[in-house]
Order: structure tokens, then sequence, then C-alpha cells
């Protein structure tokens, strides 16, 4: 007899998610994973783009399946009056709605935070936006890639001699979809403590909790992983600066390349690490002088140390580095690509693929929810949605009968 999965943290929470792309629909992702219902607005003419992003299966994007898993899609045309109602009627019911349109579009359909703040107290509403909700560049548009640059972490990737380089994946979004979960779970928190849901009976006295708005600006939430930079520059008149796969300050922790031209990631900057690893490549005049037993020494023999660890990976296959480095408890790794990962013992004994299928039985793999709780953990339920999969069940649950239904999906409004 197999044990039975217990319910998510966030289950009994309702979650509408309004928004496209990549910020606002990872934010509400992650809630679907542990157990909260979120509900996702589309437009009827294709949904969201990400749909077509990327790697297709049956012109729908690999990605999506992933994006969009334990969600309900709903359709309505925010353009039609009657699409704007539903949408509102979606929001007072939410305990968190998540949006990542620009500010000042939610306002127009008048479902904005203040609209339905006078409606339902407790109202928390999560906004993505490139810039936040005020400022005076509220009003451009501004993907991850913008947040990342002006965020200070482009200027710091790459190599000092070549232009500066994006990482491989929306990072920007991502670390602000992080930010708004974050957001999210500290808003509910003060909601429940405070008093708890609404009601939902507009104009009736009610204690309800205290909700708020979480305002995530892309460009900050890049910002705020940025470490030391400002007070560097503030106190010292440092600019943080583009280093190759060197982390500048710490010595050592660098990317070098071993004689079967594999890349291998050495991070031997503690300073008793720092001296197993020169023993372990056979530098014991470096172990023993006293100028590099601590940190601030070894950083003007940044270059130095470097070309002892290069020159000994120059002798030596990945496995055999990895090997002699890992027996010598030093931190180090190879550059993995996705075919590693999927074959690595640990990322295997982690358990961090889950198989399905797609509707026509065609097996995939998707990563596995993180991060792993011990008595709620994520799971899931289902593959991410085809599009207005879920229209009927959500529009019966506000009230609609069959014949408003077919009438509204006559109209184009669902």
């Amino acid at each position: 007899m197999t044990e039975q999965k217990k319910a998510g943290p966030l289950a009994g929470i309702k979650v509408l998610e309004l928004g496209t792309l990549i910020a606002g629909p990872f934010c509400s992702r992650m809630l679907a994973e542990f157990g909260a219902e979120v509900i996702k607005v589309e437009a009827p003419d294709g949904g969201d783009p990400i749909r077509q992003w990327r790697v297709l299966k049956d012109g729908t994007s690999l990605w999506w399946y992933v994006q969009s898993r334990n969600k309900k899609s709903v359709t309505l045309n925010m353009k039609d009056a009657r699409g704007q109602e539903i949408a509102k009627r979606l929001a007072l019911e939410a305990d968190i709605i998540i949006e990542n349109y620009r500010p000042g579009v939610l306002e127009k359909w008048g479902i904005g935070y203040e609209d339905l703040k006078k409606v339902n107290p407790a109202t928390i509403m999560v906004r993505l936006s490139g810039y936040g909700q005020t400022g005076p560049m509220k009003d451009l548009p501004g993907f991850g890639a913008i947040g990342e640059s002006m965020g200070g972490m482009r200027y710091v990737s790459g190599h000092p001699d070549r232009p500066p380089v994006r990482i491989g994946v929306s990072i920007g979004d991502s670390v602000a979809a992080l930010h708004g979960v974050i957001g999210a779970m500290m808003a509910l928190r003060h909601r429940d403590v405070t008093g708890g849901r609404w009601n939902g009976k507009s104009g009736e006295a009610c204690v309800a909790g205290q909700g708020q708005m979480v305002d995530v600006a892309l460009y900050e939430a890049v910002f705020n992983m940025m470490e030391s930079l400002v007070p560097e520059y503030d106190f010292a008149g440092v600019v943080r600066a583009r280093t190759g796969g060197a982390l500048p300050g710490i010595v050592p922790s660098n990317t070098y390349t071993t004689r079967d031209g594999e890349n291998i990631v050495i991070a031997g900057n503690g300073d008793a690490i720092f001296k197993r690893l020169m023993v372990a490549i056979e530098r014991q005049d470096m172990a023993d002088d006293p100028q590099l037993a601590r940190n601030d020494g070894r950083v003007p023999r940044t270059e130095e140390i470097d070309g002892a660890i290069q020159a000994w990976c120059d002798t030596k296959t990945i496995d055999e580095a990895l090997a002699i480095l890992k027996a010598a408890d030093v931190p180090v790794g190879k550059i993995y690509s996705v075919r590693d990962m999927m074959t690595d013992p640990q990322f295997l004994a982690r358990g961090m693929f889950e198989q399905h299928a797609f509707k026509d039985g065609t097996p995939v793999k998707l990563p596995a929810i993180t991060p792993k709780l011990s008595e709620t953990p994520g799971e899931t339920k289902w593959l991410g949605p085809s599009l207005g999969e879920h229209n009927d069940e959500v529009l019966c649950g506000l009230g609609y009968d069959e014949r408003d239904i077919a009438q509204l999906r006559q109209d184009k409004v669902i």
C-alpha cells in the first residue's frame, strides 16, 4: 500500500495569475507546485506567448508544460467589459493576485490594487514590472534582460576584454519571480495574523486581515543580488567589473581547463582548503608560504596561484583532477551540461527528474520541484494545460450556467 501524499503547504490558497511569459508565471508556478489553486488568465487568441517559445511538441512549447504545471487555464478577452467583470470576480475571490503587466493596465480594466482593496481589504497583489510601480521609468517596457543590465549583473558578466555577456537563462525574470514568492508569503503571513481572509460579502461588516501590494521591480531584484557592490564603490571607489571565470578578491576561485579540454571549477579560497589544494597539486612550497596562509596575502599573487593550478590541470584529465581534489576535500566541480545532469548519481539520488506523459501518452521528463520540504513536499499534478481547458469549471464556480458560458464563447469573451 503506497503512502498517501499530504496536501501541499499552500492547499486552500487561491491565486489568480494575470501575466505572460516569465516573471509573473514563474512566481505563480512555485505556488502551484506547493498546493495553491492557481487560475491563469490568458487571451483567447493564442494565450501566453511562451506557449510557442523554443522547442515545440505539436505546436506547444516544452517550456510551457513546466512553467504552467498544476495551473488552470481560463481564457478572457480583457478588452470586453464582461471579461473584465469575470477577472474582477476571480480577483476578489483570490488570496493572492500575481500580475506583470505595465503599471496602469489593471487600473484601466478596473481591477487595480486600490480598486480591489476598496471591496476586499485583505487583497494581496504581487506586481512584477521592469521598473516598479513608481518613478520616472515606471511606464517603460522592461524585460529581464533590461533588469539584468540596469541592476548590475550584465556589467560584471563576461571577460574584461570583451563586451558583457548574458547568462544563458532568463535569470532577471526568475530572480524577480522568487522575490515575488517571498513577498507573497510574507504578505500572506501578515494578513493571517491581522485577521485572515475576507468573508467575500461586499458592504457587510467583517473582520479581515490587512492585505498589501508587493511591488517587485526586475532591476531591483537583480540589484538585490549584487553582494557588496554599493559599499565597495561608496567607501573604496571600487567599480566591480568583468573578470571571466575568476572571483576577484577571493583567491583561488576560478575555472581551469584540463588536459582533455574539459572545464573544471576549483574553489580553494578558504585558508585551510588552500593549503590542502596546494598539497594535492604538489606545490608544498606554496602550501608552506606564510604570505599565502590568508586570503589577503593571496590576492596580490592571484596570477601566480592561478598559473600553478592551471599548470597542474594541464597534466590531468577531468576525471583524474576530480578524483584527486575530491580526495583532498577541495571544493571542485565539472561544469555540467544537461546531458551530464541526466546521468549524474547525485541528481538521480535526489530525484531531480520526474517522469510524466503528454496527453497522447508520449513520455517526457520534467525537472523535479524544489525546495524539498520534509513533511509537505511539492508535486506535479498535471502538466501545463491546453488553452482555456478550465473555462467551464472555473466559470461554473462563479455561478455561470451552461447557457451563459455558451454565450460568452460565441461572443469570443472566452
